[in-house]
Parts: structure tokens; C-alpha cells; sequence
């Protein structure tokens, strides 16, 4: 229980540091890339562009991404978030009035940051240079998602978590398929 009270305590100080800190025209760009990324459409932009100018191996990145996301996004938005019901953070925390336009949807965990990280995760390996690009939208959708008061922090910490596993397993089944069938 100790815990589970330290961690709404750092929720509450960072959520509340993040809403006072981010001036206002860096929480427009944030909340852009954000409305980029709603519905996975910014991943999928990446990945088309990957795909047509990278040839095998933007090839191979487009594919690992998007596979990524997908395990990340049910995993997410599928199964923990109907698991735990956890209120979206009060909007008196918020100078703002963004927390006014929030979905009604748990709270936990942040299926943003889950699709955002398991995509660019699983590029990354397969083409750095594209995964560093992809981490910076990434890194912005996270922090807007606290931001906008959307999200606390642990939500997203959790939503990234999630992306890391998505991501770890896409690249994994190959491997655990051949050990599986042979």
C-alpha cells in the first residue's frame, strides 16, 4: 500500500509540474503531434514512408513497427485498460483547458505511448537511423499525454512499458517460432 501511495504522490507533483512548466506554444506543437499520432495515423504515415523509400530495410523497420504497435495497442487498450478503470486526473490540477477534452476510457495505461514506443522501438533495431527520428514524436506524444491532462505519469511509464514488450516479442517470435517448429 506504501507504495501504491508514493506513486499517486510523484503522479500528482510531476502532472501538475508538466501542466504549469509547458508554455503554451510548445503545448500547441506537442498537442499537433499528438493529433498526428491519434489512431496510430503518424505510425502508419511513418511506415509507408519507410516502406517506399528504404527499401529492404525500411521494409523490414515498417513492418516491425507496425507489428509492434498492434500487440502494443491491444495489449493496452484491449485488455489493461478494461482491466483497470482508473479516473483521468482532476482537472483542477491543469492551468489549462485541455483536461475539458479527454476520453472517458481508464485512464490506465497510456495506449498513446504504448503504440508510440512499441512502434519506434521495433524500428529501431532494424533501422537506427529511422528509430531515432521516430523517438522524438515519440517523446513528445508522451509528455502531451500528461500534459493535456490526459494521462499521470505512471500511466505513461506503464503505456511505455507495454510499447518495450510489444516490441521485444515482434522481434522475438521469429526465433521463438523456428525453436517452436524445428
Amino acid at each position: 500500500m506504501k507504495l501504491l501511495t508514493v506513486v499517486s504522490e510523484v503522479d500528482r507533483v510531476v502532472t501538475q509540474q508538466v501542466a504549469r512548466r509547458v508554455a503554451p506554444g510548445v503545448g500547441k506543437v506537442l498537442s499537433g503531434v499528438e493529433e498526428a499520432a491519434e489512431s496510430t495515423k503518424l505510425w502508419c504515415g511513418a511506415a509507408v514512408a519507410m516502406a517506399c523509400l528504404g527499401g529492404w530495410r525500411g521494409r523490414t523497420a515498417a513492418v516491425a513497427g507496425l507489428a509492434a504497435m498492434t500487440v502494443a495497442q491491444l495489449a493496452s487498450n484491449g485488455v489493461c485498460k478494461q482491466l483497470a478503470d482508473r479516473p483521468r486526473p482532476p482537472k483542477e490540477w491543469f492551468p489549462h483547458d485541455e483536461a475539458d477534452d479527454r476520453p472517458d476510457s481508464s485512464s490506465f495505461p497510456s495506449g498513446h505511448t504504448a503504440a508510440a514506443v512499441g512502434f519506434t522501438a521495433a524500428v529501431l533495431p532494424a533501422w537506427p537511423a529511422a528509430g531515432l527520428v521516430c523517438a522524438v514524436p515519440a517523446a513528445m506524444v508522451s509528455v502531451e499525454r500528461v500534459q493535456s491532462g490526459a494521462h499521470y505519469p505512471s500511466d505513461v511509464v506503464a503505456g511505455a512499458a507495454i510499447g518495450l514488450a510489444g516490441a521485444w516479442l515482434v522481434r522475438q517470435t521469429p526465433r521463438l517460432a523456428l525453436r517452436h517448429w524445428t
